[in-house]
């Protein structure tokens, strides 16, 4: 199994990283993605990703630091694209649940980071909650930086908002919500094209039933693929087949 999308560099797992990259056959995982989020998160990551050989980093400024992003923090960006482990910019995107930072600055910032991934040559995993409208209007604005390829990071949206993704060929990616009675993602699964489906654990967060309350981890992610394979039809083995060579095809670095 592939996790696309977890924060072991979250300071409530980061104490137990090597604990749970040493678990990591035993789990039944091949690779995780730790993603970060600010300046300091995404150096985490990257220390993470050349300590451990199956763990890779994401680096970029998620939309509720917006406010904060730097010429310092880009820079670092540009400094560490060329690492082999560092496999994608995020998680940038927009959320207007919270409002941490002003939405012009969000969207401005978002822009900014599509362009600068466009540069690095490397895909986005993009956060996007509240906000899918502007979302869609900021990825067409910038539709020739999309040249590396767009992940919907713990996709939220609907089934209809899928077709206006598919528009920039996107990537989602699921997590423990498809595991919550009141999630209804099966009209949503059946919408995104199998070739274009990844599975995630954005842990520490979003543990999935009948772990939910709990502090999300690597290991759950066998939850949300046992949930997805019967949402979709296909027996778990083929699902971490297909999301296995998605994940290598979006990540072009990962092994």
């Amino acid at each position: 199994m592939t996790d696309v999308h977890a924060h072991l560099n979250d300071e409530r797992l980061l104490p137990r990283a090597e604990e749970i990259v040493n678990a990591m056959d035993a789990d039944g995982l091949d690779s995780i993605i730790v993603v970060g989020y600010d300046f300091p998160s995404s150096k985490t990551a990257v220390a993470l990703a050349e300590k451990y050989e199956r763990v890779y980093a994401a680096v970029g400024c998620h939309p509720h630091d917006s406010k904060s992003y730097s010429t310092q923090e880009e820079n670092f960006y540009k400094s560490v694209a060329c690492n082999n482990k560092v496999v994608a910019v995020g998680e940038i995107g927009l959320d207007y649940h919270y409002d941490l930072s002003p939405r012009d600055i969000q969207k401005d910032i978002f822009a900014r980071q599509l362009v600068l991934a466009d540069e690095l040559k490397l895909p986005v995993e993009l956060h996007v909650r509240d906000a899918y409208k502007d979302a869609l209007d900021v990825l067409t604005a910038h539709k020739n930086n999309l040249n590396s390829g767009v992940l919907l990071h713990c996709y939220g949206g609907s089934a209809e908002m899928v077709r206006e993704f598919d528009r920039f060929d996107c990537y989602y990616s699921f997590g423990g919500t498809v595991t919550y009675k009141n999630a209804n993602k099966g009209e949503v699964l059946a919408r995104v094209r199998r070739e274009r489906l990844l599975i995630e654990t954005d842990c520490p967060y979003l543990a999935p039933v009948p772990m939910r309350g709990k502090d999300n981890e690597p290991k759950f992610i066998s939850y949300t693929y046992n949930a997805i394979s019967s949402l979709i039809g296909i027996d778990v083995a083929e699902l971490e087949t297909l999301t296995r060579n998605n994940a290598r095809k979006l990540f072009g670095k990962l092994r």
